[in-house]
């Protein structure tokens, strides 16, 4: 656990827990615990049984806003893209009066851009260290969205060159992802739609139109997977299509093959009856005129098919 006292965007590490529980003349703390830290912080803050519930349930929980007597408790997705994988790391995050704390579960390297941003802002309050934090987590989303976009468009230029199977079991793999995603981006959209037009005794009035504007760029995000979910459509198709065009281009040349040696076989044929008066058989240049006559029938229908694109 970390205790820091943010004034102005200067950061003061805390060694003594018990200072947060007088309101700084000036700034906040910042919290930033592990779910073992949360046995000390629930008595300290009197933070919610089931806000703490929410916190260390393995189950992933959906984005929400829950408002307590002196507290919210928060929960939003921040996104990760790893080799076609979609990742969605829950953050937790208790805000009150004059202090703010959160958790995750895993690291996804939340604290550095926090800091930073803290710094660069000069953050002062508590609840404009929320408004920062939901927006780097969205401008997370629209970093995933650009490297969904060029792997789709990667997909379907490898597509219309060579479909391979391996192809139709990314497809699949990354409709599952991006439906999994939209499933959490809908309440997400309805968190941040509650934190713009909510009265909130603990948020500033003044950072409603900035959340306002956060709330656009959520549905723009909403809007970007339900396209990401057409488009995947109809690369599947695509995929079937030109897995169809290349069976029937086979099947385009392996018929005129068949065709091409279709009267060669019937001229071996005829001559190779076992009849004692067939006038060629006693020809000293017959064997020469057949097999230049079947390599001329041969050409002539080569030359036919590939004139009307068949070979």
């Amino acid at each position: 656990m970390k205790i820091r006292l943010v004034q102005n965007g200067l950061i003061t590490l805390i060694d003594d827990i018990e200072q947060t529980q007088t309101p700084p003349n000036n700034g906040f703390y910042w919290i930033d615990a592990s779910l073992f830290d949360l046995a000390i912080l629930q008595p300290l803050f009197g933070l919610h049984d089931l806000a703490i519930e929410d916190c260390i349930d393995e189950e992933e929980q959906r984005p929400k806003l829950e408002i307590y007597e002196d507290h919210y408790f928060i929960v939003i997705n921040s996104v990760e893209l790893a080799d076609q994988d979609i990742f969605l790391h829950e953050v937790n995050l208790f805000l009150g009066g004059h202090y703010v704390i959160t958790v995750t579960k895993h690291d996804i390297g939340l604290q550095p851009r926090m800091l930073q941003i803290v710094r660069e802002k000069e953050i002062n309050h508590a609840d404009s260290f929320l408004y920062y934090l939901v927006d780097h987590i969205v401008e997370r989303y629209f970093d995933v969205i650009e490297k969904i976009e060029d792997l789709i468009e990667k997909l379907e230029e490898e597509i219309l060159v060579n479909a391979k199977k391996t192809q139709l079991h990314q497809i699949i793999g990354l409709r599952s992802e991006v439906l999994y995603a939209r499933k959490m981006l809908l309440p997400q959209r309805e968190l941040i739609d509650a934190l713009h037009k909510k009265d909130l005794p603990l948020i500033d009035k003044r950072l409603r139109k900035y959340f306002g504007d956060l709330l656009e760029d959520a549905v723009k995000i909403v809007e970007s997977f339900e396209t990401f979910r057409e488009l995947i459509g109809n690369l599947r198709e695509a995929y079937h299509s030109s897995v169809a065009g290349r069976a029937n281009d086979i099947m385009r040349i392996f018929t005129a093959l068949t065709t091409i040696f279709m009267p060669l076989t019937i001229v071996t044929g005829i001559y190779g009856m076992n009849f004692d008066y067939m006038p060629e058989l006693r020809s000293p240049h017959g064997y020469y005129i057949v097999l230049a006559f079947m390599a001329a029938l041969g050409a002539v229908m080569y030359l036919i098919f590939k004139r009307k694109e068949w070979l």
